[in-house]
């Protein structure tokens, strides 16, 4: 299977799966096209939705794609701290023009329907964040021709996904964007979480599944260093959120580019779940640490607020600690070309083109 994901694309470049709308049908035909992997990011969206998206991106002409999706969560224990949570924030909702979930909603993301569905119309590649399938459910998709990968953020984590089966592995460090993609939210946890380059090295010393590295990375020379280091393939999110063909609110693109967005952190404010993005009054908030699902179905999730953009809002702008770049709002197929050029001139010993 190492061979297989190796070349599971013409460039080792894959377009990360950002929940919330940035990864929609546009960006990842846009990329599959271009020679790399687009994904499409089944989480906060129905069954329905998904497959929805997968019909309109292979009636764009795309065959090579990949779909995320967020592994079930532990519901809440307290239902009464939810409630008072959630009466916390009605004014936050006024505020800003973005109505409150619902906590009764569940927490499952329709986990099991989504799976259902992708088995009984395959796609080429499947990959979990926030846990590991069952070993019956890899299995399955091995059995459907489907690729499996599972995102994780230690060595014991990898190691578990490979006894349960996984073809490989998304191997997340602590510079990446959005949500921390941790198989058990637990903050006693936060401290200890690793650079990417530490990770890899620490993951490719525990298993012996290929690897796609992910955080911060930027250009091609950040993909040229993590193939160096072992990797098949470089996940880039936030150096696609600008593109054109990028579902992201575009007050989130803008952020992309202001100056006055300096500095990211990783934070519980946004979520309830370690999550790094933009620092901003929320992420220095004072709400209390809720766990992630609660914080999930009492707000809408990202792109559905609308203040305006700056440093003093309270809206969680989800991105990676490498500051994305004025060129980044080309479009996808021109900043795959960029992205292929760059990787080929380090790992040729050139000078990237600027």
């Amino acid at each position: 299977m190492s061979s297989a994901v190796a070349v599971f694309t013409r460039l080792p470049i894959w377009q990360a799966p950002m929940a919330g709308g940035a990864s929609c049908p546009a960006l990842a035909a846009a990329v599959s096209e271009a020679g790399g992997l687009g994904f499409l990011a089944a989480g906060y969206r129905t069954a329905s939705a998904m497959h929805q998206e997968i019909a309109e991106l292979r009636r764009r002409g795309t065959q090579l794609f990949g779909v995320n999706l967020f592994m079930p969560q532990p519901r809440a224990a307290d239902p009464a701290a939810v409630e008072a949570y959630r009466s916390r924030l009605a004014d936050e909702a006024v505020r800003y023009g973005t109505p409150l979930g619902d906590p009764d909603r569940g927490t499952d993301d329709e986990y099991d329907a989504k799976v259902a569905l992708l088995l009984e119309d395959p796609v080429p590649l499947v990959s979990f964040t926030f846990g590991c399938p069952t070993a019956g459910i890899l299995e399955a998709f091995a059995r459907a021709g489907t690729v499996t990968v599972v995102t994780v953020t230690s060595a014991a984590e990898a190691v578990a996904a490979r006894r349960a089966g996984a073809d490989a592995l998304c191997v997340q460090g602590l510079e990446a964007g959005g949500h921390q993609g941790t198989h058990r939210d637990d903050p006693r946890e936060d401290g200890r979480a690793l650079p990417l380059a530490a990770l890899l090295g620490e993951v490719r010393a525990a298993v012996p599944l290929p690897l796609v590295a992910a955080g911060g990375l930027m250009d091609g020379a950040g993909i040229a260093a993590v193939r160096a280091a072992g990797a098949v393939a470089g996940q880039l999110g936030t150096a696609f959120l600008a593109c054109p063909e990028s579902g992201a609110n575009p007050l989130h693109k803008q952020s992309l580019t202001d100056p006055a967005f300096e500095r990211t952190v990783l934070t519980r404010a946004f979520s309830g779940r370690r999550a790094r993005g933009w620092r901003t009054a929320s992420s220095g908030s004072t709400r209390p640490s809720l766990p992630r699902p609660i914080h999930r179905s009492t707000t809408s999730p990202p792109g559905c607020a609308r203040p305006p953009p700056g440093p003093g809002t309270r809206r969680a702008w989800p991105c990676g600690r490498a500051r994305a770049t004025a060129g980044s709002a080309r479009s996808g197929r021109a900043l795959l070309e960029l992205l292929s050029a760059e990787l080929d001139a380090t790992e040729a010993g050139r000078t990237p083109p600027g």
